[in-house]
């Protein structure tokens, strides 16, 4: 496997196997992160698919990533879902992964986790869209600060404190027992 920086630079040469190991390496990554966002398998499947698709269009132009693939992936996704969302007439609650926790074979314990799981995605429904952003990102998918910084195009401190905001929120609705 190539180092990201080799992988960004055959890309850009449109290099058939480095487009085809930018796949195998994000793509269900960005799958993931996109139905932890809409909530929907073949909405998710469609919206994944048309990143690749943009990715492909770019590696042709000058818009393709600079310094980051990982990040300039997300960014491509993220811009996808907020489109799709400004494109419905009625928003949707957005969908928390349900494949967070694992299957158990104590239905107690699988009830409970469902529980658990729906009090996560309603507390999350309560918050601002960058606010859920950085929660799945972080959380859900498991980036740095840093990696989402950039994907948002802002500062560490501002991921930091919406993360912080984010958290208290849920803390304060899940209390409340708002959810």
């Amino acid at each position: 496997m190539h180092d990201e920086a080799s992988l960004l630079e055959r890309a850009k040469a449109y290099d058939p196997s480095a487009l085809s190991e930018i796949y195998d390496r994000y793509s269900m990554r960005i799958h993931n992160y996109i139905y932890r966002r809409v909530g929907n398998v073949q909405l998710a499947e469609d919206l994944a698919a048309e990143v690749f698709v943009r990715m492909l269009q770019a590696a042709q132009s000058d818009k393709f990533a600079r310094t980051s693939l990982s990040a300039w992936l997300y960014r491509i996704a993220h811009n996808l879902i907020v489109d799709h969302f400004r494109s419905q007439s009625q928003r949707e609650v957005q969908a928390w992964d349900e494949r967070l926790g694992a299957a158990v074979d104590d239905p107690t314990v699988a009830i409970e986790a469902k529980l658990a799981q729906q009090g996560l995605r309603a507390a999350l429904s309560h918050l601002t869209g960058q606010q859920q952003q950085v929660i799945v990102l972080r959380f859900g998918e498991g980036l740095s600060a840093p990696q989402i910084a950039e994907i948002l195009d802002t500062s560490e401190g501002a991921v930091r404190a919406l993360q912080h905001r984010a958290l208290a929120s849920m803390r304060r609705v899940m209390e409340r027992g708002n959810v």
